[in-house]
Protein backbone atom coordinates (compact mmCIF):
# COMPACT_ATOMS: atom_id res chain seq x y z
CA UNK A 1 0.00 0.00 0.00
CA UNK A 2 2.83 2.12 0.68
CA UNK A 3 4.88 1.48 -2.36
CA UNK A 4 1.54 2.22 -4.60
CA UNK A 5 1.33 5.80 -2.70
CA UNK A 6 5.02 6.85 -3.52
CA UNK A 7 4.59 5.35 -6.92
CA UNK A 8 1.37 7.79 -7.54
CA UNK A 9 3.32 11.00 -5.58
CA UNK A 10 6.38 10.47 -7.85
CA UNK A 11 4.36 9.85 -11.37
CA UNK A 12 2.55 13.36 -10.23
CA UNK A 13 5.71 15.06 -9.75
CA UNK A 14 6.65 13.45 -12.99
CA UNK A 15 3.79 15.17 -14.68
CA UNK A 16 3.97 18.62 -13.52
CA UNK A 17 7.57 18.54 -14.74
CA UNK A 18 6.55 17.66 -18.21
CA UNK A 19 3.75 19.96 -18.19
CA UNK A 20 5.96 22.79 -17.47
CA UNK A 21 8.64 21.58 -20.06
CA UNK A 22 6.28 22.15 -22.26
CA UNK A 23 4.18 25.21 -21.39
CA UNK A 24 7.75 27.09 -21.75
CA UNK A 25 8.77 25.17 -24.96
CA UNK A 26 5.46 25.82 -26.49
CA UNK A 27 5.65 29.73 -25.37
CA UNK A 28 9.16 29.90 -26.63
CA UNK A 29 8.28 28.07 -29.75
CA UNK A 30 5.10 30.22 -30.43
CA UNK A 31 6.96 33.64 -29.78
CA UNK A 32 9.70 32.63 -32.18
CA UNK A 33 7.08 31.34 -35.17
CA UNK A 34 5.03 35.05 -34.31
CA UNK A 35 8.54 36.91 -34.66
CA UNK A 36 9.41 35.28 -37.71
CA UNK A 37 5.99 34.63 -39.24
CA UNK A 38 5.80 38.36 -39.34
CA UNK A 39 6.65 39.53 -42.46
CA UNK A 40 6.84 43.90 -40.72
CA UNK A 41 9.74 42.64 -38.68
CA UNK A 42 11.83 42.43 -42.06
CA UNK A 43 10.89 45.78 -43.69
CA UNK A 44 12.84 48.84 -42.88
CA UNK A 45 11.23 51.76 -41.06
CA UNK A 46 9.10 53.74 -43.83
CA UNK A 47 10.24 57.58 -44.49
CA UNK A 48 7.95 59.96 -45.34
CA UNK A 49 9.14 62.70 -48.11
CA UNK A 50 7.00 65.22 -48.87
CA UNK A 51 3.77 64.89 -50.38
CA UNK A 52 3.60 66.00 -54.49
CA UNK A 53 0.27 68.30 -53.21
CA UNK A 54 2.03 70.33 -50.60
CA UNK A 55 5.27 70.83 -52.83
CA UNK A 56 2.81 72.36 -55.26
CA UNK A 57 0.84 74.40 -52.52
CA UNK A 58 3.85 76.12 -51.20
CA UNK A 59 4.63 76.95 -54.70
CA UNK A 60 1.12 78.11 -55.50
CA UNK A 61 1.61 80.18 -52.25
CA UNK A 62 4.98 81.75 -53.48
CA UNK A 63 3.24 82.33 -56.93
CA UNK A 64 0.28 84.12 -55.35
CA UNK A 65 2.10 86.09 -53.13
CA UNK A 66 3.98 87.88 -55.93
CA UNK A 67 0.09 88.61 -58.24
CA UNK A 68 -0.21 91.75 -56.67
CA UNK A 69 2.18 94.15 -57.91
CA UNK A 70 3.11 96.46 -55.19
CA UNK A 71 4.15 92.98 -53.45
CA UNK A 72 6.06 92.26 -56.38
CA UNK A 73 7.65 95.57 -56.43
CA UNK A 74 8.93 94.95 -52.93
CA UNK A 75 10.36 91.75 -53.81
CA UNK A 76 12.17 92.77 -56.70
CA UNK A 77 13.52 96.12 -54.18
CA UNK A 78 14.97 93.40 -51.44
CA UNK A 79 16.30 91.35 -54.61
CA UNK A 80 18.04 94.28 -55.79
CA UNK A 81 19.02 95.86 -52.33
CA UNK A 82 19.79 93.04 -50.04
CA UNK A 83 20.19 93.90 -46.51
CA UNK A 84 17.46 97.41 -47.31
CA UNK A 85 16.06 98.26 -43.98
CA UNK A 86 12.28 98.85 -43.60
CA UNK A 87 12.23 102.39 -43.71
CA UNK A 88 14.65 102.20 -46.73
CA UNK A 89 11.85 100.45 -48.45
CA UNK A 90 8.93 102.63 -48.11
CA UNK A 91 10.70 105.38 -48.23
CA UNK A 92 12.56 104.66 -51.76
CA UNK A 93 9.35 102.68 -53.44
CA UNK A 94 6.81 105.72 -52.17
CA UNK A 95 4.85 103.32 -50.12
CA UNK A 96 3.16 103.76 -47.00
CA UNK A 97 4.10 102.66 -43.42
CA UNK A 98 1.03 100.46 -42.96
CA UNK A 99 1.40 99.02 -46.55
CA UNK A 100 4.89 98.03 -46.49
CA UNK A 101 4.34 96.12 -43.27
CA UNK A 102 1.41 94.40 -44.73
CA UNK A 103 3.17 93.50 -48.16
CA UNK A 104 6.42 92.05 -46.13
CA UNK A 105 4.38 89.82 -43.48
CA UNK A 106 2.91 88.39 -46.93
CA UNK A 107 5.92 87.70 -48.53
CA UNK A 108 7.89 86.53 -45.18
CA UNK A 109 4.74 84.07 -44.68
CA UNK A 110 5.17 82.64 -48.18
CA UNK A 111 8.67 82.17 -47.63
CA UNK A 112 10.25 84.69 -50.41
CA UNK A 113 11.87 86.83 -47.57
CA UNK A 114 13.78 86.76 -44.58
CA UNK A 115 15.68 89.23 -42.58
CA UNK A 116 18.01 89.63 -39.48
CA UNK A 117 18.04 92.44 -37.01
CA UNK A 118 20.38 94.84 -36.64
CA UNK A 119 20.12 96.87 -33.82
CA UNK A 120 16.30 98.31 -33.32
CA UNK A 121 16.66 97.72 -37.58
CA UNK A 122 15.42 94.59 -39.61
CA UNK A 123 17.41 93.87 -42.21
CA UNK A 124 15.05 92.31 -45.68
CA UNK A 125 17.02 89.52 -47.85
CA UNK A 126 15.67 86.71 -50.59
CA UNK A 127 15.45 83.69 -49.21
CA UNK A 128 18.44 81.15 -49.01
CA UNK A 129 20.53 82.82 -51.51
CA UNK A 130 22.79 84.08 -48.56
CA UNK A 131 24.35 82.56 -45.80
CA UNK A 132 23.79 84.15 -41.87
CA UNK A 133 27.53 85.35 -42.20
CA UNK A 134 27.32 87.30 -45.31
CA UNK A 135 23.95 88.89 -44.09
CA UNK A 136 25.68 89.94 -41.27
CA UNK A 137 28.66 91.29 -42.92
CA UNK A 138 25.87 93.12 -45.73
CA UNK A 139 24.22 94.78 -42.53
CA UNK A 140 27.59 95.71 -41.10
CA UNK A 141 28.31 97.32 -44.95
CA UNK A 142 25.22 99.19 -44.67
CA UNK A 143 26.26 101.77 -42.24
CA UNK A 144 28.74 104.22 -43.91
CA UNK A 145 31.81 104.40 -40.95
CA UNK A 146 32.11 100.51 -40.79
CA UNK A 147 31.75 99.90 -44.76
CA UNK A 148 34.99 102.91 -44.43
CA UNK A 149 36.73 100.95 -42.37
CA UNK A 150 36.81 97.58 -43.71
CA UNK A 151 36.86 98.86 -46.97
CA UNK A 152 40.19 100.84 -45.63
CA UNK A 153 41.22 97.54 -44.43
CA UNK A 154 41.18 95.77 -47.32
CA UNK A 155 42.90 97.76 -49.40
CA UNK A 156 45.75 98.12 -46.54
CA UNK A 157 46.82 95.20 -44.79
CA UNK A 158 48.14 96.70 -41.16
CA UNK A 159 46.96 99.92 -40.10
CA UNK A 160 47.65 101.98 -36.60
CA UNK A 161 44.22 103.07 -34.76
CA UNK A 162 45.63 106.96 -35.16
CA UNK A 163 46.33 106.56 -38.83
CA UNK A 164 43.00 105.09 -39.61
CA UNK A 165 40.99 107.57 -37.66
CA UNK A 166 43.02 110.14 -39.63
CA UNK A 167 41.58 108.77 -42.77
CA UNK A 168 38.12 108.39 -42.09
CA UNK A 169 38.26 112.06 -40.23
CA UNK A 170 36.81 110.91 -37.12
CA UNK A 171 37.80 110.93 -33.43
CA UNK A 172 39.86 108.39 -32.27
CA UNK A 173 36.90 107.51 -29.22
CA UNK A 174 34.71 107.40 -32.13
CA UNK A 175 36.64 104.72 -33.87
CA UNK A 176 37.36 102.56 -30.52
CA UNK A 177 33.50 102.63 -30.77
CA UNK A 178 32.95 101.21 -34.31
CA UNK A 179 36.15 98.63 -33.96
CA UNK A 180 34.28 97.68 -30.89
CA UNK A 181 31.03 96.53 -33.24
CA UNK A 182 33.43 95.32 -35.75
CA UNK A 183 35.56 92.37 -33.49
CA UNK A 184 34.06 89.71 -35.16
CA UNK A 185 35.76 90.94 -38.55
CA UNK A 186 38.59 92.66 -37.21
CA UNK A 187 42.21 91.49 -35.65
CA UNK A 188 43.22 93.94 -32.86
CA UNK A 189 47.40 94.13 -32.55
CA UNK A 190 48.75 95.92 -29.37
CA UNK A 191 52.18 97.01 -29.02
CA UNK A 192 53.52 98.81 -26.33
CA UNK A 193 51.17 102.23 -26.91
CA UNK A 194 50.56 101.17 -30.55
CA UNK A 195 47.21 99.51 -31.57
CA UNK A 196 46.67 97.63 -34.84
CA UNK A 197 43.75 96.70 -36.93
CA UNK A 198 43.71 94.06 -39.94
CA UNK A 199 41.29 92.43 -41.28
CA UNK A 200 40.64 88.13 -40.07
CA UNK A 201 41.73 86.20 -42.64
CA UNK A 202 38.69 83.82 -42.86
CA UNK A 203 36.85 87.04 -43.40
CA UNK A 204 39.35 88.74 -46.43
CA UNK A 205 37.13 86.95 -49.57
CA UNK A 206 33.68 86.84 -48.23
CA UNK A 207 34.46 90.86 -47.53
CA UNK A 208 35.76 91.46 -50.69
CA UNK A 209 32.73 89.43 -52.54
CA UNK A 210 30.21 91.49 -50.21
CA UNK A 211 31.51 94.80 -50.75
CA UNK A 212 31.51 93.85 -54.43
CA UNK A 213 27.83 92.96 -54.00
CA UNK A 214 26.78 95.93 -51.85
CA UNK A 215 28.76 98.65 -55.08
CA UNK A 216 26.08 96.68 -57.63
CA UNK A 217 23.26 97.28 -55.31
Amino acid sequence: MILIITFSIAALIQKQKNTVVSVTAYRSSSQSTIFNNNPYNLLPLPTFPMPLSLEVNVAEQSASALNNSTRLEIYNFIQANPGIQFRGISNQLGISIGLAQFHLGVLKKAGLITFIRDGKYKRFFETKKYTHKTMQLIALLRHNTAKNILKTLLNQNKISHTELAHQLKITPQALTWQINRLTEVIQKNKNHTKTTYQLKNTYTPILTETMNLIKQA
